[in-house]
């Protein structure tokens, strides 16, 4: 996992008031609670009295409190209440468990994946998105981890086969480019596939005007977007469960129905199509070995695979930056 990142981590309808959630993210058991003022709240999901599973519980004056012994937990872990030892008395400081930063933003929760809590930088998302869309969508756990679910959105080479009777009809193996460029963390990759006529493909430093092409974004460190148009995207959150797990979390954005209900009803209807697709993907990724990629594997890549190498390069990077300032 790379530090000092936000990561879309559930859907926030999958967190109601007052009721304790329980889910496994970056290997680890954890509880999230939202309070009557809806603030997100995250820590380690295991008592530290008992090790009773804090998910089992309920809420109590905001605090999440253990099923077992009535021990009470505020937003950083630590514990406030013993009942046994009376109300007027001190908690130890060693009555505390891990806790993450959680906050709710375009309709997802995120948690800052970190031990630091100051100077904490904005929560990152696709500008365009964050006014005027409405959107539909759903979610699925896929038997990978999540460097492998994110590769599949970056992989350009794979339409023609893989979605052959859907999104990659028309025999347009060829791939031109792709043009990769960041800004922050922030990929954009331009793309051209056609039918292979025995033409060259073209280099990605030759090819003018390539801002006109096809593009697809990756928000580091786990967010992915489809431009298919001004007036429709499709987006992806990669949620990861442990080494071998990831929650994806697939939307359908549109802005060309302004009708509440009508427009619900074409997101809704848009996801079907979407989850065949996702599952022609599914079919073939669950099957890579080993289930997490690296910078190096001992593959042989091509020219195509140029923005699956951008994201094991950075990631790579915001891996060696955090490390620094530990």
């Amino acid at each position: 996992m790379i530090k000092n990142q936000w990561y879309a981590v559930l859907d926030a309808k999958e967190l109601k008031k007052n009721k304790p959630a329980g889910v496994t993210r970056f290997s680890e058991k954890l509880v999230f609670w939202r309070d009557e003022n809806d603030k997100i709240s995250c820590i380690h999901d295991q008592c530290c009295h008992r090790g009773a599973s804090l998910s089992a519980g309920r809420i109590s004056n905001h605090h999440v409190e253990c099923p077992f012994h009535g021990f009470q937990y505020d937003s950083t872990g630590k514990v406030t209440t013993i009942p046994a030892n009376g109300k007027n008395k001190k908690v130890p400081g060693n009555f505390k468990v891990k806790s993450y930063l959680a906050k709710e933003a375009y309709g997802f929760i995120w948690v800052w994946y970190s031990e630091r809590k100051s100077d904490v930088p904005e929560i990152p998302f696709f500008e365009e998105l964050k006014t005027g869309f409405s959107y539909g969508g759903f979610q699925e756990q896929w038997g990978v981890h999540y460097t492998r679910a994110i590769e599949n959105q970056l992989d350009v080479v794979h339409l023609p086969f893989v979605h052959k009777t859907t999104i990659g009809r028309g025999n347009r193996k060829l791939v031109n480019g792709p043009v990769v460029k960041w800004k922050d963390n922030l990929m954009t990759f331009y793309v051209m596939n056609e039918e292979d006529r025995g033409q060259t493909p073209q280099d990605p430093d030759t090819i003018e005007d390539y801002e006109k092409l096809f593009s697809l974004q990756l928000q580091m460190p786990n967010l992915w977007q489809n431009r298919i148009s001004e007036q429709v995207r499709i987006v992806a959150a990669f949620a990861p469960i442990d080494e071998e797990n990831t929650m994806i979390y697939i939307r359908f954005y549109q802005r060309f129905v302004k009708i509440p209900v009508i427009s619900q009803l074409v997101n809704r209807i848009s996801n079907v199509s979407n989850k065949i697709i996702l599952h022609q993907d599914r079919r073939v990724v669950i099957t890579q070995l080993p289930k997490k990629s690296e910078l190096v594997m001992g593959e042989n890549l091509i020219q195509g695979d140029l923005p699956i190498i951008k994201f094991r390069n950075r990631r790579e990077e915001l891996k060696r930056r955090a490390k620094e300032k530990e």
